[in-house]
């Protein structure tokens, strides 16, 4: 389905199936809502899953303007929400999806049900006021390949190496599948290009921890403790700051943690949106 967002941006809004109250899965930089289907195959026997490409990610456009601000994404969420148009909805997010859910929440209350959000990037005091120098992840982004001869040589090379060779086998092949778009030459490439991720790295209008004061709707925010360092780190302290919010932790994971075990994150995803079935 195609939808519009504000700064003349046609979103990609996927129908993943399932009847039920509805969930919105938003996914994290870089990826598409395509790559989140194992998860979504978790919750499709209770809920209507929907997934969302952000502005310049999977098959969304650009903003006119070409800026890109996370608080252009919360938009991205909210026009989603509205196109569903079937009242509140549940989330699942991931980093930066997470990150917008709970963003949208506290923009406009009464658009989510409850969410589960997988490490989102909210970011504590000491980060709002911006460091100097380069941001390493915006740095790793622009020296990503962008393009390989096929989708079967994208797979093998991921699939060869860390961190994409972490990632459950099916989910990695739904990456590829939709993260990659055919080019008139017969290569393919990546639907967000290097460019535009590290862009949005560096991006302004991330949540903050204050923000979350203003979301009172039940959130579990879940972390990967494997890697001793990212999003992780401070999972804790976005649970502590949320009204209802509460933490899990997997000793498992990492970062990808939706995209290494989508079966156990669909389970805890689905249970805590059985708990609050009737929240509206």
């Amino acid at each position: 389905m195609r939808i519009r967002s504000t700064d003349d941006v046609e979103l990609e809004l996927l129908d993943l199936g399932g009847e039920g109250t509805p969930v919105l899965i938003a996914h994290a930089t870089g990826f598409c809502g395509g790559a989140y289907r194992p998860v979504a195959a978790g919750l499709t026997a209770a809920h209507h899953v929907w997934a969302l490409d952000f502005r310049c990610h999977g098959a969304s456009g650009r903003p006119a303007s070409g800026d890109i601000t996370w608080q252009g994404m919360i938009d991205d969420v909210l026009a989603a929400v509205d196109a569903i148009d079937d009242g509140p909805v549940h989330g699942l997010g991931h980093s930066m999806g997470g990150a917008c859910l709970l963003g949208a929440e506290a923009r406009r209350p009464g658009t989510l049900r409850s969410t589960y959000a997988f490490e989102p990037i909210v970011i504590p005091p000491e980060w709002e006021v911006g460091t100097p120098g380069e941001n390493p992840l915006a740095a790793a982004a622009r020296r990503r390949r962008p393009s390989f001869p096929s989708k079967a040589d994208a797979l093998a090379r991921y699939a060869s190496r860390p961190p994409l060779g972490l990632l459950r086998a099916d989910a990695l092949a739904a990456y590829v599948d939709h993260g990659f778009a055919e080019q008139p030459d017969g290569t393919v490439a990546l639907r967000c290009a290097p460019e535009d991720e590290a862009r949005v790295f560096e991006a302004p209008g991330k949540p903050t921890l204050r923000d979350m004061a203003d979301v009172d709707v039940p959130v579990v925010v879940a972390r990967g403790v494997r890697e001793p360092w990212g999003p992780q780190a401070f999972a804790p302290a976005v649970a502590d700051a949320l009204p209802r919010g509460r933490s899990r932790a997997y000793d498992h994971l990492g970062h990808f943690g939706p995209f290494e075990d989508p079966t156990t994150v669909a389970a805890d995803a689905a249970a805590l949106f059985a708990e609050n079935e009737n929240t509206f």
